[in-house]
């Protein structure tokens, strides 16, 4: 049964209401909605934050090394990038897992909403962990195709990367397999590419003005920390810099804070999926006047 302030996705929205509903939708479900990505993605976020220290602090030193190195004549320190690049890599298979699961969470939330007026943690929780693996599938399916895309066709990958938005929602409410999914996004986009990418462009830019503000005050205190440690005109103060306790901080709040504003656009791209299926099924109009004759 639906309470009667919830927001109804299951109908056409044209580019303003898409925007505004995912904005509204945010506003009014932000308290449970960031509580379940905080109790699920939590530890997934602790380990990308140690990385990110230790990525710093690996990366410093291996400069200030370098540099030192340098000046004595001696090449070796290169041989300390291999820390780097190994944490760099285990940064980005987790940043891979925070990816899936947030758009698990988002989409899944959403389903527990649309079926109960209000989202249930444990219903979600349990769909998250129940799918991860084949929403793992699916993203690295969806990368491999959008690369080929670019390197063999370069301007089709603009086709593709708004083909595939719609892939994570579909699965979420059709719970079709990987390859029904693919197929489906290009049946669904089919005669609506241009409105779908006018909505993903004003989207993309309106998250990307909200993910500036948690750098900005990481910026400024770079700018200020910079003169403060590059005063003395030693090269090697900038590795100072990066292990700055103050400095890692803010840049760990901008990462995270930038990835959470991330999900907005899996918000979006489920309004988006309901209204390209109301335009070609009809099934929110079809369950209205079903429920009316009840």
């Amino acid at each position: 049964m639906e309470l009667l302030d919830q927001i109804n996705f299951k109908k056409e929205r044209d580019l303003g209401a898409i925007i505004s509903d995912t904005f509204g939708f945010i506003r009014e479900n932000w308290r449970s909605y960031f509580s379940f990505i905080g109790k699920i993605l939590g530890p997934v976020l602790i380990i990308s934050a140690a990385l990110m220290v230790f990525l710093y602090i690996a990366f410093a030193r291996s400069y200030k090394g370098l540099l030192l190195g340098l000046e004595a004549g001696d090449s070796s320190g290169f041989g300390s990038l291999g820390n780097i690049f190994g944490y760099g890599f285990l940064l980005t298979l987790v940043w891979v897992v925070i990816y899936v699961l947030l758009s698990m969470v988002s989409l899944f939330y959403i389903k527990s909403y649309i079926a109960h007026g209000n989202a249930n943690f444990e219903e979600v929780k349990n769909n998250t962990y129940a799918n991860f693996w084949k929403f793992l599938g699916l993203t690295i399916l969806m990368t491999l195709m959008i690369l080929i895309s670019y390197v063999f066709f370069f301007l089709p990958v603009f086709y593709m990367l708004v083909v595939l938005s719609l892939a994570m929602p579909i699965m979420a409410f059709e719970d079709k397999s990987v390859g029904d999914t693919i197929s489906h996004c290009f049946s669904l986009i089919k005669s609506n590419w241009w409105n779908t990418f006018g909505v993903i462009i004003v989207l993309t830019l309106l998250v990307s003005l909200l993910q500036m503000v948690f750098s900005v005050p990481q910026m400024f205190y770079q700018l200020i920390a910079t003169g403060v440690f590059l005063d003395n005109g030693d090269p090697t103060a900038v590795a100072d810099l990066l292990t700055d306790p103050i400095n890692i901080v803010l840049n760990v709040i901008s990462y995270i804070g930038q990835f959470l504003f991330y999900s907005v656009t899996f918000i979006a791209s489920a309004f988006i999926y309901f209204d390209l299926n109301e335009q070609k099924y009809g099934t929110g109009t079809g369950e209205r006047i079903d429920n009316l004759g009840l």
